[in-house]
């Protein structure tokens, strides 16, 4: 379904940015049974609300086909626990929780981050929406509800006086097609004392980066702090803090309380908003730059792939990601270029590619066939996954990043 208006303010001032043409799910992952058959693609069209300033895109996949059955594991990732423990230890002792604490996870995973709580004696409680990760996360232990969060599960919750001293929402409010229905759902179950802690990919570091592969149909928003500080304002939240944080690509970490809690706005989030302004948020030349960017990236890595294959080089791809699949599908890098992928996941590997159909392996077949070089397609883990590979690096194999622009390692 394609939408009209803006996602948050319902503005009609939707200006096109980028069209990344018809795409199939990013994370409709194929069994070899499912080569054969037809294979749904459906528009990828960015735009900019020159209302409220929020980038989004206009298509709306209904979240059930989505999210019900999903094959991202977030504790596959040492990067993502790493981020989860960290946060957990701070939060658990500056806000001083204990056993009479609740801390909620909204789109918990497997339990990915809550179980770091758990581990300290602190109550908790995820909802996540993927069945099949749901009951990972409750045979591990972890309280999870199989929900979509809005505003009616909200007021359930709350009637039933399950109250949050802390919420999480790690890369959610951008898969979220009823935004507001979202962060009224927040409002209703924080208490007044309370704190969310809201991750999301960063709108400035997609642009200046030139992230482009973070587009895909599960991200409906690309968030900018002016943006966000726009969305939650309207449902008597605040952002009070903010930081900027390297996972993913560079993501905004926002801290939020209730208006009428009197906290005070950081230092942070005012600079941050003076930066945004200057940078140019509000422009729209600044977001149609970035597709012309994007194009000349797609050149670059096609000319580098063409000319290694040309001297006979051998080559795969590491990550069946969601980016991945986006970046292969608009740049039309398949099998002519690719011979496989090797995924760290389990549940991926044996599956084929979205809309390219490349078989996925696991990481030790790179040992095994010693690909020449390596497509980085998950270079937001670069650092973790070249550590990992540090053996077939020895042997001579190497590394193409393609983002934010193309290299070798």
């Amino acid at each position: 379904m394609k939408i009209n208006n803006c996602r948050s303010c319902n503005s009609e001032e939707l200006v096109p940015i980028l069209s990344l043409g018809n795409s199939p799910l990013a994370n409709a992952l194929l069994t070899e049974g499912q080569l054969a058959q037809p294979e749904p693609t459906y528009p990828l069209e960015l735009v900019f609300c020159s209302n409220c300033n929020l980038v989004q895109i206009t298509e709306t996949v209904p979240p059930e086909q989505l999210f019900r059955e999903y094959l991202y594991f977030s504790s596959f990732s040492d990067t993502v626990l790493q981020n989860a423990k960290q946060i957990v230890d701070r939060l658990a002792e500056q806000r001083t929780l204990s056993q009479n604490s609740l801390v909620i996870e909204i789109a918990s995973n497997d339990g990915y981050l809550l179980q770091y709580y758990q581990t300290k004696g602190i109550p908790v409680l995820g909802i996540e929406p993927a069945y099949n990760i749901a009951r990972v996360a409750q045979q591990r232990g972890i309280p999870t509800l199989a929900e979509f969060f809005n505003q009616r599960l909200a007021q359930e919750l709350r009637s039933q006086g399950k109250l949050a001293d802390v919420i999480h929402a790690n890369n959610v409010l951008a898969h979220v097609a009823d935004l507001n229905g979202l962060v009224s759902g927040i409002a209703t179950v924080l208490k007044g004392d309370g704190l969310a802690v809201v991750e999301a990919p960063y709108v400035k570091d997609l642009i200046d980066f030139v992230e482009f592969d973070t587009i895909y149909h599960e991200h409906l928003c690309y968030f900018s702090l002016t943006s966000v500080d726009f969305l939650f304002r309207k449902h008597g939240l605040i952002v009070t803090d903010v930081e900027h944080i390297p996972i993913h690509g560079g993501s905004l970490r926002l801290f939020i309380n209730h208006q009428k809690g009197g906290q005070p706005v950081s230092d942070a989030v005012s600079q941050m908003l003076i930066e945004e302004a200057d940078w140019g948020v509000r422009q729209q030349n600044l977001y149609q730059v970035f597709g012309q960017n994007v194009n000349r990236l797609r050149q670059g890595l096609l000319e580098c792939l063409l000319d290694l294959r040309a001297k006979g080089n051998h080559i795969a791809a590491y990550g069946a990601s969601a980016k991945g699949t986006t970046l292969l599908n608009y740049f039309s890098i398949g099998a002519e270029f690719l011979e496989f992928v090797v995924d760290r996941s389990t549940v991926k590997q044996g599956l084929y590619t979205p809309g390219t159909h490349l078989p996925i392996l696991s990481p030790e077949e790179l040992l095994r066939r010693k690909p020449d070089y390596v497509l980085l397609l998950t270079w937001n883990f670069a650092d973790e996954i070249l550590a990992q590979q540090e053996q077939y690096r020895a042997q001579g194999g190497k590394f193409i990043i393609p983002i934010p622009h193309v290299r070798i390692v």
